[in-house]
């Protein structure tokens, strides 16, 4: 039954507070998180293997379970499965397998220790395949070993199977809706019970409306792309959406965190992107970058804001820093993360990263770096000012940076000034389609309209000493109306007037009391 995305997400959150009611005391929120997420996970890939050995199994009048028993297509299925889904799970460890054995009560064989088991054995069938990276550590933030979970093996599985049967309720519709179920889950379940969580550990998620406008921006008049890369892929969901721009043929992506690292390899699977098409790597980008030598056609990021970073001098001699005359501050490393992409963008790409709203007028090195993008380089495309509020963990407004290698030396810089168009939703502003399609049109078509966009010139932009502040080039000041001051006096005159008449009515009263 076809149900739009408001529906499903209902349905999903209802699941999932359910979940974390089971789990509410026994363990930190970041924490369970972990456990949802994961079981989500195994359930999708468990149906996707039975889905594709019923499909392999169709003319042979036979069950998985029943072609397992017989050696001779046990092998050549298993083969398969691995070269088609890149992993396989025996039919004794299949999620249904274990509903129904968790429905069974006391006389079913469910227990933790089985989940245990059929995670291993998942992990354990992709060793020494092409797959093995992609699956590798793909489950070690879900300890089911934790005595959290409970301080015996019969606490811990009674816990868990009230988890995996709440996940066997989640529907599972994607073709004819837009949302990203982990991606989705993750955010409610950070918004509701561990936003602070997310803000200690440095991670970011974009909201969606973001992601699209950076998706839109990047595959402006293009149906398909080669490759797209994410220097901060967080849990991969900006990645994924710039493909429902364009068909993306391969995406690139590093990542800091290992838990969110761990998210994003599962959110692509789920997604159904097979695993010969990302690249994924669990690692610090700046300090020990992975992926380079690579340019690619689309690059965008959400990085951390104004983090720290080590500043070495060792940076100098970089190629991605060196052309730049200086190092920014180890205090902000905003334009570090810039300068990184930039150095792995096509000449014929276009990179789109969303950023605070200093790096457009912060002096020194940062200044620097800024004045070589446009004056030397001319890569700067456009300047986006976005609403406050946005993003989880912080209110702060925030900009997005077009840039592009290959633009005409007279080429002007696009400021839109979209600050205003949102919609307030309870404690967070939120982009509307009619906010996102105007930023996205007046970008395409880098229209003039007045209070909201403006093609500045680079001698503009050179007059004001490469400062980007947007109310520099988009006015947006609004005159107060006029003042009628014959109207003013007339009504002070009868103010006056009232005042005499209020004072001769309390003298009347004082002399009666004899005052």
């Amino acid at each position: 039954m076809t149900k739009n995305n408001s529906q499903q997400q209902a349905e999903l959150h209802k699941q999932l507070w359910n979940m974390a009611n089971d789990l509410r005391g026994q363990m930190d929120a970041n924490e369970f998180k972990n456990y949802i997420l994961g079981i989500i996970f195994y359930r999708y890939l468990s149906e996707k293997v039975e889905e594709r050995a019923d499909t392999i199994l169709k003319n042979d009048d036979m069950t998985y379970k029943e072609a397992w028993e017989i050696e001779a297509i046990r092998e050549p299925l298993t083969k398969s499965l691995i070269e088609q889904r890149g992993y396989t799970i025996k039919p004794e460890y299949l999620f249904s397998t274990m509903i129904e054995e968790i429905e069974k009560g006391e006389s079913g064989n469910f227990d933790v220790e089985l989940l245990i088991e059929a995670i291993n054995n998942l992990t354990e069938s992709t060793l020494g395949q092409d797959s093995q990276e992609t699956f590798e550590n793909l489950f070690d933030d879900m300890d089911l070993s934790s005595t959290k979970l409970g301080r015996t093996v019969k606490d811990r599985s009674k816990l868990m199977a009230k988890i995996l049967v709440n996940v066997s309720k989640i529907p599972f519709v994607q073709d004819d809706v837009e949302i990203d179920i982990l991606g989705d889950a993750y955010e409610y379940l950070i918004g509701k019970f561990a936003a602070s969580a997310g803000k200690k550990a440095g991670e970011f998620y974009t909201p969606q409306e973001v992601s699209t406008i950076l998706a839109r921006i990047v595959t402006l008049g293009k149906e398909e792309i080669k490759d797209v890369y994410d220097p901060t892929c967080g849990s991969g969901s900006l990645l994924l959406r710039v493909n429902r721009e364009a068909k993306v043929g391969k995406f690139y992506g590093q990542e800091l965190n290992s838990t969110t690292y761990n998210l994003a390899r599962m959110n692509m699977l789920l997604h159904e992107v097979h695993y010969s098409r990302f690249d994924f790597k669990n690692d610090d980008t700046i300090e020990d970058p992975q992926h380079m030598g690579m340019e690619f056609e689309a690059v965008v990021a959400n990085p951390p804001y104004s983090s720290k970073w080590s500043s070495d001098k060792r940076f100098e001699q970089d190629e991605r820093f060196s052309g730049y005359g200086k190092l920014v501050p180890k205090s902000r490393a905003d334009y570090v993360f810039v300068q990184h992409m930039i150095h792995h963008l096509g000449d014929n790409g276009t990179m789109a990263v969303v950023l605070p709203h200093g790096v457009l007028f912060r002096g020194g090195a940062e200044e620097d770096v800024r004045k070589h993008l446009i004056k030397d380089k001319n890569y700067l495309d456009a300047v986006i000012g976005l609403p406050e509020n946005l993003f989880y963990g912080t209110g702060i407004p925030t900009t997005i940076l077009v840039y592009k290698k290959c633009r005409k030396e007279d080429d002007s810089v696009l400021f839109i000034d979209a600050s205003k168009g949102f919609e307030k939703v309870r404690n967070q502003n939120i982009l509307r389609k009619e906010d996102i399609d105007k930023i996205v049109e007046t970008y395409a078509n880098r229209k003039e309209i007045e209070k909201y966009s403006h093609n500045a010139t680079l001698e503009e932009i050179a007059e004001n000493d490469y400062n980007l502040n947007i109310p520099r080039y988009v006015d947006t000041f609004e005159p107060e109306p006029p003042v009628d001051i014959n109207a003013v006096k007339t009504r002070l005159k009868e103010i006056d007037q009232e005042l005499e008449e209020v004072d001769a009515e309390i003298d009347k009263y004082l002399e009666e009391l004899g005052i």
